[in-house]
């Protein structure tokens, strides 16, 4: 998955290189660089003061010694100082500077903490819209996967502030457990209803039982043969054939021609692999995954009736008995595609994430 939200001690997480929010001189700050520091042993902070002074907006590798990473990427974010000195432009530089790095050095995931977001005195939504900013740019040219990591449950609300109604658009459209309780009563005036016209047509069914019995016994394939030959079935079920509607595959390869979008613009936003997206055009039969098809959708940008339409080709559609399919469409409708958004959104809401990557 190229973008993944977790909720973890970053001095635990498995990672080819993980961010420090480094102090611009060689000092052990709080919060996330002092946890760092104490996990990696002394000798990181021996590096670190061998490196010197670092400027606001860069990031700088040392080895990452006892952590379970190769690399620390020691970024210098700014602080926030009421956004009239450029802040968000210096933390998109951090954020921009460490995932360039980490591509320089070859890594194939890194994990980041909310820059800015602690001691330095960020607003959260701000912190969070810059970091989706930064990963969305990034995964759009390069393959890393990016953890976001948030310690503690309770730390905060990853939708506070960027994702505005989100939650009330899912309590005013969602169907669920209140709505069936709401028809429990109407489901079951409609039992009895059906059963009360059932009766009526069970006295008919034995009495048209008991005249069968006084009739003789006809074969089945009685006239069978007369009615083959005043029918042409093969043609018949030739025209049937090809009133089929087109495969998933088919309609997408339509939609690419109709957006006239480059094949790597599109799998690139949707967030899945080359191989996958050549497995899917190239198999006019493939059966993708909701996920899959949904990441396409968005890899196009379509609006909510062509998603609908891509969807149910695959046999899926976007409902109001999901509140995840909820979180989708609310995003649609509003044209964000960034399936870095989204799946922030997801997680918030504790629901499952677009699996992003290579999924099938």
């Amino acid at each position: 998955m190229p973008f993944e939200v977790i909720r973890d001690d970053i001095t635990r997480v498995k990672a080819d290189a993980i961010v420090n929010t480094a102090n611009p001189n060689p000092v052990v700050g709080a919060g996330t660089d002092a946890a760092i520091h104490r996990a990696a042993g002394p000798e990181l902070l021996s590096a670190r003061e061998a490196i010197g002074p670092i400027p606001v907006g860069s990031s700088v590798e040392t080895p990452a010694f006892d952590l379970p990473a190769k690399y620390v990427l020691h970024t210098v974010s700014p602080a926030w100082k009421g956004g009239l000195y450029g802040e968000e432009a210096l933390l998109k530089s951090a954020y921009d500077a460490a995932l360039n790095l980490a591509d320089r050095l070859h890594c194939r995931s890194i994990a980041f903490p909310l820059l800015s977001a602690g001691s330095y005195g960020f607003p959260e939504e701000i912190a969070l819209s810059v970091a989706v900013r930064a990963f969305t740019d990034f995964l759009l040219t390069h393959d890393m996967q990016i953890y976001l990591v948030v310690f503690g449950p309770d730390a905060f609300s990853l939708a506070r502030g960027l994702f505005g109604d989100l939650k009330a658009y899912i309590d005013d459209n969602y169907v669920g457990e209140a709505e069936a309780e709401e028809y429990a009563d109407e489901l079951l005036d409609y039992g009895r209803r059906r059963r009360m016209q059932a009766a009526p047509m069970q006295s008919i069914r034995r009495k048209n039982a008991r005249a069968a019995e006084e009739k003789p016994e006809i074969p089945f394939y009685a006239g069978l043969d007369s009615f083959c030959a005043d029918q042409a079935a093969p043609n018949d079920l030739e025209s049937f054939l090809k009133q089929k509607e087109s495969t998933f595959t088919e309609h997408l390869l339509d939609l690419l021609k109709e957006h006239d979008e480059k094949d790597s613009n599109v799998y690139r936003r949707a967030e899945i692999s080359r191989q996958l997206f050549h497995k899917i055009v190239n198999r006019k039969d493939y059966q993708p995954t909701k996920s899959t098809a949904i990441q396409l959708a968005l890899g196009l940008r379509l609006n909510l009736a062509e998603t609908q339409k891509l969807l149910g080709k695959a046999g899926y559609s976007l409902t109001r008995s999901s509140k995840a399919d909820l979180v989708v469409q609310y995003f649609i409708e509003r044209g964000e595609y960034s399936i870095v958004v989204i799946n922030t959104a997801l997680f918030d809401c504790g629901l499952p994430l677009l699996k992003t990557g290579g999924a099938v």
